[in-house]
């Protein structure tokens, strides 16, 4: 009975999650056809994770880290997605997400929910090699796919590069190779016009 009741929480967990593919971010996918959603951003930060783990400055536990950028972003089931230079949305953001991770975790059956919700925290400080270097992905990654997409998240909301360089600001300590390379990918687009060079 106890493992009956085990798997229909964990089920409930799992079928919860799907409602990640109905959250849309701001940024565009490659071709810039439309905005990605939730599911779809946790899968490739996980699959950027599996291919560019020998880059992490330190040694990193690449299932965990994996574990961890797919859950990172499930608390916007119910927070929503906040936009990275919303400064409105972003001053209540902490609350709403605390609020929406005690419920969806809660879901699970109580040593995954503990599991999880530990590794939410600790994406969240930011601190261990693990969580610096989901953190470093889950910023390159959006700098990727505006480049690809020609810019056009930026160019909708008029981003400036001093704001991209100042959300970035801790990026390279999960990864200084993965950082070069998005800092070029930045200066291009400046050039381009793409990103608004107010520095």
């Amino acid at each position: 009975m106890e493992t009956e009741d085990r798997l229909e929480k964990q089920l409930k967990f799992i079928m919860e999650a799907d409602k990640s593919k109905q959250v849309f971010r701001q940024t565009y996918l490659s071709d810039g056809s439309r905005k990605e959603n939730d599911a779809e951003h946790s899968w490739h930060l996980a699959l950027m994770c599996a291919i560019l783990d020998e880059y992490a400055n330190e040694t990193v536990d690449t299932f965990r880290t994996m574990t961890m950028v797919l859950i990172h972003d499930i608390i916007e089931i119910d927070a929503g997605d906040t936009y990275a230079y919303d400064e409105v949305g972003n001053a209540t953001k902490r609350e709403r997400e605390e609020k929406a991770a005690k419920r969806l975790f809660s879901l699970l059956p109580e040593d995954q929910a503990a599991y999880f919700r530990e590794l939410w925290e600790e994406f969240e400080a930011g601190e261990t090699p693990e969580a610096k270097f989901a953190l470093t992905l889950d910023k390159v990654q959006p700098l990727l796919l505006n480049d690809a997409a020609d810019g056009r998240s930026w160019k909708e909301h008029g981003v400036r590069v001093s704001q991209v360089l100042k959300r970035n600001e801790k990026t390279a300590e999960g990864s200084k190779r993965l950082w070069e390379h998005a800092e070029g990918l930045i200066e291009k687009n400046v050039g381009l016009g793409r990103l608004r060079d107010d520095r």
